[in-house]
């Protein structure tokens, strides 16, 4: 009998794959749901699974923030994910596999049997490939939740991005913009560390789109948008942009 994890922050999305799980009659036995990274995380380790149906986006992060965090379990992963291009060719040939949404029960059976089948140790080596193919696509997009959607920003279309109340507004090249209600810490940690910088509490900018840094301390975009560098940042920021 297989332990499994339900790793999803779409409740309705979470006890519909526990009905079809259920409904398959298969040897597995769901210790628990997460909607979170940090859930996950900490139920992965008091439960040690054998087996985690995993989202790619979560409530407070994504797919890859939870392997990261639990390289010292080992277990199957089935991913759950809403996008084609997060189906990686590489999970077709491994231990581990994808369903794209709306899930089909008939993908979800096909995709347990191969996890059963598996050996954890086989997951392992294969979930190695992932974690790079993740970590690519990590430095390359960012997928924000907005009230219409989701919406894939390009971080190379990125200019800049400012925090206001708990609210983050990213600036594309392009002139369009977009708002999360998240607070700008909340991606901080995901964008490319090579291009950009936190200059401020409220703004994160592309060091590939700044035009000119004047003595008053602030940056100034090819745009002409104007961006303060706070004090305890300055010597940072002068580094970063003479070693760009």
């Amino acid at each position: 009998m297989l332990k499994a994890l339900i790793v999803e922050d779409e409740l309705y999305i979470r006890k519909g794959l526990l009905a079809m799980i259920t409904s398959l009659n298969k040897e597995i036995s769901i210790l628990g749901e997460c909607e979170s990274v940090k859930e996950a995380v900490v139920v992965a380790n008091a439960c040690k699974p054998d087996l985690i149906f995993l989202d790619i986006n979560l409530l407070d992060g994504n797919a890859f923030d939870f392997l990261e965090q639990t390289t010292n379990l080992k277990y199957n992963v089935i991913f759950i994910t809403a996008y084609e291009q997060y189906a990686l060719q590489a999970l077709k040939n491994g231990a581990v596999d994808y369903i794209l949404k709306p899930v089909d029960i008939e993908e979800l059976e096909a995709a347990i049997d191969k996890a059963i089948e598996t050996k954890i140790e086989v997951a392992q080596e294969q979930l190695q490939v992932v974690k790079s193919e993740m970590i690519d696509r990590k430095k390359e997009k960012l997928v924000l939740r907005l009230q219409e959607g989701l919406q894939v920003i390009e971080f190379k279309f990125l200019t800049h991005c400012k925090s206001d109340k708990g609210y983050t507004t990213f600036y594309l090249n392009d002139g369009k913009s977009y708002i999360a209600s998240k607070p700008i810490k909340e991606f901080e940690n995901q964008f490319p560390e090579k291009n950009f910088m936190r200059t401020h509490q409220s703004y994160v900018v592309n060091l590939s789109f700044v035009d000119k840094y004047d003595k008053n301390g602030y940056i100034f975009l090819k745009s002409g948008e104007k961006i303060p560098v706070s004090a305890r940042r300055k010597n940072d920021f002068v580094e970063r942009l003479l070693n760009q």
